[in-house]
């Protein structure tokens, strides 16, 4: 007997691969973002996929979002860092 739902990664996989005709018209600048957008889907294809969604796109977007929410929060912490230098120096 087969498996009736496939794997997390390969749904990534798949949805990725339909937007590549998205990135088709980006321009190169653009390009390189959009492919970092869409890394976060990979990047944290085993969290999304606890999920268990019935649609698609809510995992996909969920790991977008947290992925830029991190990084986000971390370069306000680098801010707040480096600002508390500045005024101890």
């Amino acid at each position: 007997m087969g498996r009736t739902i496939p794997s997390w990664r390969v749904v990534v996989d798949d949805e990725l691969e339909k937007l590549k005709r998205f990135r088709e018209f980006l321009r190169l600048e653009d390009k390189e973002v959009y492919d970092d957008l869409l890394n976060q889907c990979k990047l944290y294809a085993t969290y999304a996929g606890s999920m268990a969604s019935p649609v698609k796109e809510v995992p996909l977007i969920i790991s977008m979002l947290f992925g830029q929410h991190k990084r986000l929060m971390e370069l306000e912490k680098r801010i707040s860092v480096s600002q508390q230098s500045k005024s101890l120096a």
